[in-house]
């Protein structure tokens, strides 16, 4: 049962009060931190590094300052002008990663299969625990010296003697076919 103090309760409707009467309500009561998060507008062109699809929607820099807008100028002239490292700052300024950057590989792969043997380790645990603790013990119908009783009884009495388990057995010198 859930028991609240008077100076709770009277906390928790004073908040909710504040909480209503201000415009970021809505704000203040999904985030305690009062930080709000950014919304991704799905329907507007975005930036991705994909070896799929080699060009995005967007460049990678929508906001240029000064130094990139005199390049974007130099850009329009012949490319023969410009030096290596400003192709490479043109570069840049329309894409985040080269190929050779996105085929890098990552050690993704490590925190994955680490993942998979914690798992499995806990997993292990747990069936071991059962085992010990939950299961009964096995029954004795199940130890080699039954078995061989209940075999030697089905043979007695000749089951399934045609295609069965009799079939594979020979009477006349007592042992497997």
């Amino acid at each position: 049962m859930l028991h609240l103090t008077v100076g709770r309760v009277g906390f928790l409707l004073s908040r909710r009060a504040v909480v209503g009467l201000t415009n970021s309500g809505a704000r203040m009561s999904s985030h305690s931190h009062h930080e709000v998060s950014d919304q991704v507008d799905m329907s507007q062109p975005m930036y991705w590094d994909r070896l799929d699809t080699p060009l995005p929607d967007r460049a990678w820099i929508d906001v240029l300052d000064s130094k990139d807008k005199s390049l974007k100028q130099k850009e329009k002239g012949p490319w023969t002008a410009l030096s290596k490292e400003e192709k490479i700052a043109l570069y840049r300024l329309k894409f985040n990663h080269t190929y050779p950057e996105m085929k890098k590989p990552s050690h993704e792969w490590k925190t994955v299969i680490g993942g998979m043997f914690i798992f499995f380790g806990i997993t292990g645990l747990v069936v071991f625990w059962q085992g010990h603790y939950v299961y009964p013990p096995q029954p004795h119908t199940f130890g080699e010296e039954w078995q061989a009783k209940q075999v030697q009884r089905m043979l007695d009495m000749r089951v399934n003697p045609i295609e069965g388990f009799s079939a594979k057995w020979d009477y006349k010198n007592k042992q497997w076919k």
